[in-house]
C-alpha cells in the first residue's frame, strides 16, 4: 500500500477513510489514533491498579499486609500481565489466521465489557479480591488482542518510509500509559476506588465503535489450522514459570522466600519441561503457532533479546522507584502515607515525559538513518541513569532525581520506536500478526520477571541489614529487646510490601498492647512519619545497588544486541 493509492470512482474525504476506505491516503492516520488508543488503555490498566492497590483493598476491607492475603495482593499485582504474556503470541497467530482487525476490535469490546464487571464488584474481603482477580484475567485477554495485533495493523498501513513514526507513537504511548496509569491511579483512588476501573468505560465504548467502523484488514491472511497442542504447551509451560516465579519471592518454611518451596521448584522446572516440548512440537508441525523459523532472522532475534532486557530493566526501576518515593522519600519530606500514592505518581511525571519526548522523534529519526544505532543509544543512556540512580542518597534532592528518571524515559522512548520497527519490518508479510504477538510476549514477560527477579535482588539486600537495623532502632525507643528480636526475625517481604504500598506497617508489628506500655513520647516516635523510612533507609540502598548493577548490565547487554547487523543475505529492516 502507498500514500497515494486512491479507490476507483476517484478521491473520497476523511469520512471515505472513516468508514470504508481502507485505501484511502487518510486511512493509516485513523489506524494510527485508534491502535494508539487501544494501546494507551491497554497499559495505562496495567499500572492504574499498581498504585491504587491501597485504596483497593481499604475498599474491600481486606488487609494487604496480612500474611494470608499476600497471594490476592500479588495476583491482582501480576496477574494481569502474566496471562497478556501467556496469550499475545496466540492471538497475534489467529489475527494472521482471521484476520488482525477482527481479534484487535473483538479485544477492545471484551475490554471495555470486563472494566464494567470490575467496577461493579459486589463482595468483599477474599470474596471481592476473587471477583477482581478473575475480572483481570480476562480483560487481560482483551488487552491481549489490543497489543497482539495493533503493531501487525500498523505494519500494514505504514509504507516503510513512515512506519518507525507510526511505530514509535503507537509504542511509546502504550510504555508511556504504564506511567500515566500511576499518576491518574493516584487521583482516582483518593475519591473512589471503582474510579480507577469506571474510567475505561467511555473510552472504551467509543474506541470499540470507532474500529469497528473505521479498521480494515489491508495484509495478508492466510488460512490454516490452529496449532492446539502448541497453544497449550506454550500456554501452561509459560504460566507454570511465571506463577513460580511470583509465589517464589513468599516467604517459605522458615526462608525469607520462596524458592524452596515444593510447589515453586516444580513450576520452575516443569514449566521449562514443558516449554522444551512446545519447542520440540513448534519444529515438527506445519503450521505452527510460533514461527520459530523467525529466530533465524537477525533483526527479529536480536531486537528481542534487546526488548526482553530492556522490560525487565524497565519494570524494576518502575516498581523500586515506587518503594523508593512512598516508603522513604515522601514520608520524611511531610507527606501522609495516605498521600503517597497520588504524590509518587506526580513525581514520577519525568519519566513519562522523557518517554513521550523521544518516542516520536526517535521513531521519525530511525525511518531516516535506520533503527539500530537509536535502539542501542536509548539503551546506553538508560544505563546512564541508573548509574546517575547509583550515586543519589537515599534522601535524594528531587531536581536531582527528576532529571535521572527524564535521562531513563528519553533512553526508553528513543529505544521503543526503533526497535519495533528493527523487529516488525523484517519479517515477512504474512507473519506479522504472530511477530507481533512474540514481541510482545517478550516485553510482558519481562515485566513479570522484573517483579521476580527484583524484588528477590532487593529481599536478598534487606536480608542481610534489615533485621539489625530494626531490631536496634525498636529497643532505642524502649521496645523490649525480646518484642524487637522477633519483629527483627520477621521475612522483609513485609516490609518491602509495606514500603510498596505506602504504609507504615510499625504500628501492626507492634500490636496496641505494647505500644500502649512505652513513654507517649516514645510511640508517637515510633508511629510517626520518620521512624520507619530512617529505618529502612539503609538497609533499602544495600538492595537497591545490587538491584540498579543488573539493571545497567542488562541495558549494556541488549545496547550490543540491538547494533547486531543483519546477516548478508538478509534486508535491512528499513528497507522493505
Amino acid at each position: 500500500m502507498t500514500d497515494t493509492l486512491e479507490a476507483p470512482g476517484g478521491k473520497r474525504g476523511l469520512r471515505g477513510a472513516l468508514s470504508g476506505g481502507s485505501d484511502h491516503p487518510h486511512y493509516k492516520w485513523v489506524a494510527l489514533s485508534n491502535t494508539t488508543l487501544g494501546m494507551l488503555i491497554a497499559t495505562i490498566n496495567s499500572s492504574i491498579v499498581l498504585i491504587s492497590l491501597p485504596a483497593i483493598f481499604n475498599g474491600i476491607h481486606l488487609n494487604p499486609l496480612s500474611p494470608g492475603n499476600v497471594s490476592y495482593l500479588l495476583w491482582m499485582l501480576m496477574g494481569y500481565m502474566l496471562v497478556s504474556a501467556v496469550l499475545v503470541v496466540t492471538l497475534g497467530r489467529l489475527g494472521d489466521m482471521y484476520g488482525r482487525v477482527r481479534i484487535y476490535n473483538l479485544g477492545f469490546a471484551l475490554f471495555t465489557i470486563t472494566s464494567i464487571a470490575l467496577s461493579l464488584d459486589p463482595f468483599d474481603g477474599g470474596g471481592g479480591a476473587m471477583w477482581l482477580i478473575g475480572w483481570r484475567v480476562l480483560q487481560a485477554v482483551g488487552g491481549a488482542m489490543l497489543m497482539a495485533n495493533s503493531a501487525a495493523i500498523l505494519t500494514d498501513a505504514f509504507p516503510a518510509a513512515q512506519r518507525g513514526m507510526a511505530l514509535g507513537v503507537n509504542i511509546v504511548a502504550g510504555i508511556a500509559g504504564s506511567f500515566i496509569g500511576l499518576v491518574l491511579g493516584g487521583l482516582l483512588a483518593e475519591w473512589n476506588w471503582r474510579a480507577i476501573f469506571w474510567v475505561n468505560v467511555p473510552i472504551g465504548v467509543i474506541g470499540t465503535i470507532w474500529a469497528y467502523r473505521s479498521l480494515h484488514d489491508t495484509g495478508l491472511r492466510r488460512p490454516s489450522r490452529i496449532d492446539w497442542w502448541g497453544n497449550l504447551t506454550f500456554a501452561a509451560g509459560l504460566t507454570g514459570l511465571l506463577a513460580a516465579i511470583t509465589y517464589g519471592i513468599q516467604p517459605y518454611g522458615g526462608h525469607s522466600q520462596g524458592w524452596t518451596n515444593p510447589w515453586v521448584l516444580t513450576g520452575l522446572i516443569g514449566g521449562v519441561v514443558v516449554l522444551a516440548l512446545f519447542v520440540w512440537i513448534e519444529r515438527h508441525v506445519s503450521e505452527p503457532m510460533f514461527p520459530l523459523g523467525l529466530f533465524k532472522i537477525r533483526a527479529f532475534a536480536y531486537g528481542n533479546i534487546g526488548g526482553l532486557l530492556a522490560a525487565i530493566a524497565r519494570g524494576g526501576l518502575q516498581f523500586m522507584l515506587i518503594i523508593w518515593l512512598q516508603g522513604i522519600w515522601l514520608p520524611l519530606h511531610g507527606y501522609s502515607y495516605e498521600s503517597t500514592p497520588l504524590w509518587a505518581g506526580i513525581y514520577l511525571l519525568p519519566l513519562t515525559v522523557g518517554f513521550l519526548a523521544a518516542g516520536p522523534i526517535a521513531g521519525h529519526l530511525s525511518d531516516k538513518y535506520g533503527p539500530r544505532l537509536f535502539a542501542a543509544v536509548g539503551l546506553l543512556v538508560m544505563a546512564l541513569s541508573f548509574g546517575g540512580l547509583l550515586v543519589v542518597p537515599t534522601d535524594f534532592n528531587y531536581w536531582a532525581f527528576a532529571l535521572l528518571i527524564f535521562l531513563n524515559g528519553l533512553g526508553g522512548g528513543l529505544f521503543a520506536a526503533p526497535n519495533t520497527s528493527l523487529i516488525m519490518s523484517s519479517v515477512p508479510a504474512h507473519l506479522r500478526g504472530a511477530a507481533s504477538g512474540m514481541r510482545a510476549t517478550f516485553q510482558n514477560a519481562g515485566m513479570v520477571l522484573s517483579i521476580g527477579v527484583f524484588f528477590s535482588l532487593m529481599v536478598a539486600g534487606l536480608s542481610s541489614s534489615l533485621p539489625t537495623s530494626l531490631s536496634n532502632g525498636l529497643t532505642a525507643q524502649g521496645v523490649p529487646a525480646s518484642a524487637a528480636d522477633q519483629i527483627a526475625g520477621l521475612p522483609p517481604v513485609g516490609t518491602l510490601f509495606a514500603a510498596f504500598l505506602g504504609y507504615n506497617p510499625i504500628q501492626s508489628l507492634l500490636g496496641p498492647q505494647l505500644l500502649g506500655s512505652l513513654p507517649a513520647a516514645n510511640s508517637d516516635t515510633l508511629i510517626g512519619r520518620e521512624f520507619f523510612p530512617h529505618l529502612v533507609s539503609g538497609p533499602f540502598h544495600d538492595g537497591l545497588v545490587i538491584v540498579f548493577w543488573l539493571a545497567i548490565a542488562m541495558a549494556l547487554i541488549g545496547a550490543l544486541a540491538s547494533l547486531v547487523k543483519p546477516a548478508k543475505h538478509q534486508a535491512e529492516p528499513a528497507a522493505e
